[in-house]
């Protein structure tokens, strides 16, 4: 069958027919990308060597709590070195954080659906998020640390 039968059989316009072939062509091209979830994958992610999915979930759930304890750490010196008002603008701050990680890894968490991999995605995301809010927290309060000691 030649494309323009194709073409008249099926009531495809040529363009219909290019967006086609390009569709195909990204499809392709990205089914040859290595898969890999976000944050359990990504260069540098705690937990490279668990082996099983419940192996990985552990592994991420613990260095979620280690780096949530940095965290608080982190934020409990922060709060003692500022003036009332930049402390209320630092929790206000922290509160919308919170709310942007919980969803943003409860959306990673559901494109496992009720996969084995749902919980393993979910504590990577947690652990990822909390580690980078530390040092983004280090990178803008620390000078103020720093100083107050």
């Amino acid at each position: 069958m030649d494309v323009s039968s194709f073409k008249a059989e099926h009531g495809l316009t040529a363009r219909a027919l290019v967006r086609c072939g390009l569709l195909a062509g990204v499809m392709l091209a990205c089914s040859q990308l290595p898969c890999s979830a976000q944050h359990m994958n990504a260069p540098g992610a705690p937990c490279q060597q668990a082996g099983s999915n419940a192996e990985t979930g552990q592994c991420f759930d613990l260095a979620s709590q280690n780096a949530d304890g940095e965290l608080n750490r982190t934020y409990a010196q922060i709060r003692k070195v500022l003036l009332p008002e930049d402390r209320a603008n630092l929790e206000g701050a922290e509160r919308a954080w919170l709310k942007y990680r919980n969803a943003t890894c409860a959306a990673e968490r559901k494109l496992y659906g009720q996969g084995t991999g749902a919980f393993p995605a979910y504590a990577a995301c947690l652990e990822a998020e909390t580690r980078q809010r530390t040092s983004d927290l280090l990178a803008t309060y620390g000078w103020k640390v720093e100083k107050a000691r």
